[in-house]
């Protein structure tokens, strides 16, 4: 992993965004990594936040490398997230 993005275990449901956050720090400046709604049942079936929380925990490394990949790439949207598809 990259040392100058770190990824603090501070995972939440955001109901607004209907999605999955969690924090990066990219260089000491925190941005937002999120999978929404439709990514979360889809890949890890399920239906309530809770039990994405626990699958986000189960698969943490994989979707950290993911994020880490978007975020190299530049692939914020407008509002400064990264969203995992």
């Amino acid at each position: 992993m990259n040392q100058a993005i770190q990824f603090p275990d501070r995972e939440s449901w955001h109901e607004e965004a209907q999605a999955l956050c969690f924090p990066a720090l990219v260089n000491g400046m925190q941005l937002t990594c999120a999978i929404r709604r439709e990514v979360l049942a889809h890949r890890f079936g399920n239906n309530t936040p809770e039990q994405w929380l626990v699958a986000f925990r189960d698969q943490r490394w994989d979707l950290e490398e993911e994020a880490e990949a978007l975020i190299l790439a530049q692939q914020e949207d407008d509002h400064g997230w990264v969203w995992l598809s």
